[in-house]
């Protein structure tokens, strides 16, 4: 080996050596000045991202005499390494598309490529999310973290449940009877909604930080509840504003304030499948 080249080995080893001390510095200096986890999360990242960009900067000058030839290099290579690597350069640009773009950020709650979860970390080549869902009820964590390639947001949809409002819309579905009085158990259901969505006018309208960037019409903010009929009743329909993750305590707070009410009300009752015998002394069914 020659003295040229062990000098370029021994720089590579110092400048390696050098950017892990001022790493672990870094990160000892803001795990004492930076309380909030979530900014602290992401100046650690940061900073691993300045010293390996600080890194292959210096590697490239240490390796290479002038940027020139640098050049050179990466003009031959290209070819070979765009097609050996396409997916990593597909999440390497998705991840530049995530850093500017934003169609999501930290914390965000999304839906993309059959997975939904919340976002718990982006990196160069991937983002991570912790599943809700798949066999838990009602947008629940399942406990796992899913692994997802940057790439993805170039082939498949996004979607974000906690971008532009601070909402999304919830249904729950009642059948009643065609013999109650569904008049009267459409006004409980309204009075129910009422007063368990009390800042519905607040919850869907466009955050202030995103007022800029989408053109959402504000439409109707307020709970309704609508009528149809189905084949064995009528079916009364409340549909509401809720917080992404308070979906399944809100709608059990629904029911069980419904079912309280509807119990006070014989003129009230909830369809269910039944089935009915016919004899020629007319219809007879379960006592």
């Amino acid at each position: 080996m020659g003295t040229d080249m062990q000098t370029r080995v021994l720089l590579t080893l110092a400048s390696i050596a050098g950017l892990w001390v001022a790493r672990r510095v870094a990160g000892r200096v803001l795990k004492r000045r930076v309380q909030d986890p979530k900014s602290l999360f992401l100046w650690r990242r940061t900073a691993s991202y300045i010293a390996v960009i600080t890194g292959l900067v210096m590697l490239a000058r240490i390796w290479f005499h002038s940027f020139s030839g640098l050049a050179t290099f990466l003009g031959l290579a290209s070819a070979g390494i765009a097609i050996a690597l396409r997916e990593i350069i597909a999440n390497i640009a998705g991840w530049f598309y995530i850093i500017l773009r934003r169609p999501f950020v930290l914390g965000d709650r999304i839906e993309v490529a059959g997975v939904r979860g919340d976002v718990v970390d982006i990196r160069v080549l991937g983002f991570s999310l912790m599943e809700v869902g798949r066999w838990v009820a009602a947008d629940q964590s399942t406990g796992r973290i899913v692994h997802v390639p940057n790439g993805k947001v170039f082939s498949e949809h996004v979607a974000n449940y906690s971008s532009g409002t601070n909402h999304i819309w919830e249904e729950v579905p009642v059948l009643i009877t065609f013999e109650s009085d569904w008049r009267k158990a459409k006004g409980i259901m309204e009075d129910i909604m009422s007063g368990i969505v009390q800042d519905a006018t607040e919850l869907t309208s466009v955050r202030s930080d995103e007022a800029g960037r989408y053109l959402i019409y504000q439409g109707i903010s307020t709970p309704i509840v609508y009528t149809s009929v189905e084949s064995s009743g009528v079916l009364l329909t409340a549909r509401f504003p809720v917080r992404p993750r308070q979906r399944r305590g809100s709608v059990q707070n629904v029911w069980e304030t419904l079912l309280d009410a509807f119990a006070e009300h014989d003129d009230i009752d909830f369809a269910y499948p039944t089935t009915r015998f016919y004899t020629l002394d007319g219809p007879s069914g379960p006592p």
